[in-house]
């Protein structure tokens, strides 16, 4: 494997594992909040961030590839309202859709069989996005109204591993 294609692959490993801590703490953030149903949410996405950065682990492992697992910074322990803490969400699902996009502009040209993988993962940022705009856009109707936030609540509560709710 080029150096530049480890490189590169490690550096989505970094970011998939920043997206699972900084789910895990929004959900700490809202089962906090008593919001239990956002924070199972989250925590699901959490977990299938995880399996997203064990994916590549495995793979790059599997070409004889040079794994490093950098240190990160500590996650916020305050996301304020849910619209906010979702706001974040999808603005996180945007940075990690680019980080994507980059990598696979870049390895489309000097490694194929890492471009499956790459593709594949872009693909699924597509219902990244969505499911995080249409719960943004969900809580901006809410509003402030607490009926409205506990009925959006229960839903994403309802959520079960790998399958989207809303």
């Amino acid at each position: 494997m080029k150096e530049e294609v480890q490189q590169l692959i490690n550096h989505l490993i970094q970011i998939e594992h920043v997206s699972t801590t900084l789910y895990l703490a929004m959900s700490a953030y809202m089962d906090r909040k008593n919001y239990t149903g956002m924070a199972k949410w989250l925590r699901l996405q959490s977990e299938e961030e995880r399996e997203h950065m064990l994916m590549l682990i495995r793979y790059l492992s599997g070409k004889d590839g040079v794994v490093e697992i950098s240190e990160m910074s500590n996650q916020p322990t305050d996301f304020g309202t849910p619209l906010e803490t979702f706001q974040k969400v999808l603005e996180h699902e945007q940075f990690v859709t680019n980080a994507y996009r980059k990598a696979y502009d870049y390895v489309k040209q000097v490694d194929p069989q890492t471009v499956v993988i790459v593709e594949d993962f872009l693909r699924e940022q597509i219902d990244e996005e969505a499911q995080s705009l249409t719960i943004v856009e969900r809580l901006k109707l809410a509003g402030n109204s607490p009926s409205a936030l506990l009925l959006i609540d229960q839903e994403l509560g309802q959520r079960q591993n790998g399958t989207a709710v809303i």
